[in-house]
Order: C-alpha cells, then structure tokens, then sequence
C-alpha cells in the first residue's frame, strides 16, 4: 500500500514517532500501511517541513584545540569546551568532565576526587543510565573554611550518590593548623586506612588551583599562616596545587610548613594513579595548570578553549 502524502497523515505520522516515541512498526499499524511506508511518510515530513530537528548541545567540543594539547603536553585524555559568546565555561567543562567519567569508569574500580568549583561542577551534571559499581574515595580531607565550596567529604557523597556507587570518609580536616597536628591524624588507623584506599584508585578527578586566586587562597588562608610563614613559602615561587599540594612553575612539589600541615596525598602519590585527569578553566590559571602538566601530576585536561589557547601560547613562549 502506498503511503498517504497528504499533510494530514504526515502529521499525525510525525506527532507519533516523534513526539510520543512510538515505534514505526506501531505506527504502521495504526495507520493501515507498512513500516517501509512510515519510514518514507517520516522522510517526507522533514522535507517538507512538518518536522524540524535541532540538536541543542550544551557540551560542544572543540577538536583542534584538544589535538594540540595532546601533542604539545602528551596528553591522552583531553576535552575541550568550545568558546561560546556569554557561556558559562564552568558549567560548559563540568558536563565534559561528566561525560568523560562515565566513559571511563568502569565496574569494580576506585575512583578518587579532590574538591573545588571545577568538580563541584562535574559532580552536578553526572547523570548516569544505570549505577555504576565502583568506590568513590576522597584524596584530601574534609572541611572546607569557604562557604561557597562544598565540603570534600560532601563531594564525595554526592558524586557516588549520583553513580549509585559506594563510598568512602577521610574523617579529618585537609588543613591543619600544625605539624604535629596532622601526624596525630595520620596515626589514626581509620584515616590512615583512608588514604591509603586513596593510593589504590584507578581513576582520579583533580581540580587545579593558580596561586593567588579562587581555592589556592582558601588553602592558604584556612592554614592561617604567619606573615614570616607566608614569606617563606612564597619565596619558594608556587605556581599552582592539586589536592592541596603545591608546586612550582617546573611542576617541582613545595615542602615546608604548607606541605605539612595538609592532610592529603603526596603529589607523588598521585603520579601513580593509572588515570589523572585535571578539571579547570580560565585563561588566569595558566601558570597552575601549566606547572601540573610539567610535573606530570596529570595525563588528562578537561577545560575551556581560553585556557587552552593560553596553555599552547604559554608553550611556544618556553
């Protein structure tokens, strides 16, 4: 039987398929013809206008942008947001770096998560089809002193409550105010226990901070640092930090009182772990994320196209 072309029947067709997801098998019934015939009536229904499809992607990517990364740095993961007037690249590079971790976990693995905006971000736009078995554990302690960042010990809940995962506490504070503070947590067998769960993930998710801006001053200022500590610590040149520890512009790791009194993984630690993967953006955390790459903290970048074409000119200039 011929399919009917009267517009009519190619909305009717259009509205079934489309709009309330009923398969062109059903359709063909409903309508008295076969399933090729509603194949062509849906055809003829975008060609002349009946139907109009737009694609709305929030999460469009930037492939050149991601392919000189690799090649400059030696990357193996990398996404990059492509540049959008008004967007907002946080968001735009959270839902990568979601999208990016749904790919990549797979079941039975150990997933490790620092904290900051840019994972806050990530955790909100996780949405996955079925719950994932992995365990989600923290690479620093908890306690955030900064209203606007969730606690990480709460981003860690979140992020396994939205992979239907299981999960692990650091019950410990990431900034102490002492030395002898944090060996007292680090002789505690539950948090001991913790960090080293944090040791043996598969996959981490890391944000990276730039000196002197956004989570790289709350790290400092929730340490409470003495003006001679402060000295100290920045005539040592510190570019960046990941997981509360800092480094300089060569990616070499910064010891001293700032070192000590952090309640998280050792950079070199996080060297070990299989699968890196740092989360951040905007041109003004070049240095940092620069400094990460050269350490070799991270083999993966999720970011926005500004700090990316930041990144390749920063390179050319070295």
């Amino acid at each position: 039987m011929p399919a009917p072309r009267d517009r009519g029947s190619l909305v009717k067709a259009a509205r079934m398929y489309f709009l309330d997801g009923r398969s062109q098998d059903d359709i063909a019934r409903v309508l008295g013809t076969s399933r090729s015939n509603v194949s062509r009536m849906l055809s003829a229904a975008r060609a002349q206008g009946v139907v109009e499809i737009r694609v709305h992607d929030q999460t469009a990517r930037a492939p050149g942008l991601e392919q000189a990364l690799r090649e400059t740095f030696g990357l193996e993961h990398v996404r990059v947001a492509a540049f959008r007037p008004g967007a907002d690249v946080l968001a735009a590079a959270g839902d990568l770096a979601a999208q990016w971790l749904d790919e990549t976990i797979r079941d039975g693995q150990v997933v490790g998560l620092s904290w900051g905006t840019s994972l806050q971000a990530m955790v909100a736009a996780v949405n996955v089809d079925k719950p994932r078995d992995v365990e989600v554990v923290p690479l620093v302690g908890g306690l955030t002193v900064d209203a606007s960042l969730v606690a990480g010990e709460e981003l860690v809940r979140e992020l396994a409550s939205r992979l239907g995962a299981s999960y692990r506490y650091l019950h410990g504070p990431a900034l102490l105010r002492s030395e002898a503070a944090r060996d007292a947590l680090l002789a505690e067998p539950a948090i001991r226990a913790a960090l080293e769960s944090a040791l043996s993930a598969d996959v981490a998710i890391v944000g990276i901070g730039s000196v002197g801006i956004g989570s790289s001053n709350v790290i400092l200022d929730g340490l409470a640092l003495s003006p001679e500590e402060r000295e100290a610590f920045l005539a040592e040149n510190p570019v960046g930090d990941t997981c509360c520890r800092f480094f300089d512009a060569d990616g070499k790791p910064i010891g001293g009182v700032v070192h000590d009194r952090v309640l998280a993984v050792e950079l070199e630690e996080l060297r070990r772990i299989p699968v890196v993967v740092g989360v951040a953006t905007g041109a003004e955390k070049v240095a940092g994320v620069l400094g990460a790459l050269r350490g070799g903290f991270v083999d993966g970048l999720i970011t926005d196209s500004g700090l990316a074409h930041a990144l390749l000119s920063a390179a050319e200039t070295h």
